[in-house]
């Protein structure tokens, strides 16, 4: 009887064990990540508006209704990626995400120092040859060093008004996501 409840145990726990590793794996073998997902708004290395957030059809999940979004996804393997915005005086935030949707950075207008985006995403080795040949406004930049090749950019800027909606996505249309020539 002690042997039944003791293999019984056993093979629950082995069954709890198998389940959880099962759970925590399956992000690592789907085939559709986020930046997979972001495919269908646009080109890579460039910034595109999303849709205005309504019920029931949000482009993402768990996007601000509040908020106008743009995104940018982009492959560091073709080289380190320069972020630009000036956006309008309303509060805005900026966040860098790996492939599977994870923040990697974040920051926004109140910390950006300046109230603008201007940042330089790269790798490691891109920022070895980059120091032998630096951009002119290598200073000014935030230099944000990841091993994630392929990445995106998210921009989110609060719509106070809806009368300001036109000229926030303007500004958001406006932002630069491009490839920096090293």
């Amino acid at each position: 009887m002690i042997r039944t409840v003791l293999w019984l145990l056993g093979g629950l726990l082995l069954g709890g064990v198998i389940h959880i590793v099962a759970v925590v794996l399956v992000p690592d073998f789907t085939t559709v990540d986020a930046w997979t997902r972001l495919e269908k708004f646009g080109p890579e290395a460039r910034f595109n508006v999303l849709p205005a957030v309504e019920p029931g059809s949000e482009p993402l999940p768990m996007l601000d209704p509040t908020m106008a979004h743009a995104v940018c996804r982009f492959s560091l393997a073709d080289g380190p990626v320069r972020l630009d915005a000036t956006l309008p005086e309303t509060f805005w935030s900026f966040s860098l995400f790996n492939r599977r949707g994870e923040t990697t950075y974040s920051f926004n207008d109140r910390t950006s120092g300046e109230g603008k985006l201007a940042m330089l995403v790269l790798t490691s080795s891109q920022l070895a040859i980059l120091r032998e040949n630096p951009p002119a406004d290598l200073e000014s930049l935030i230099v944000i060093e990841t091993d994630d090749e392929h990445a995106f950019a998210m921009l989110r800027a609060f719509v106070p008004d809806p009368r300001e909606l036109e000229t926030i996505d303007k500004a958001l249309g406006r932002a630069i996501c491009e490839h920096l020539k090293v």
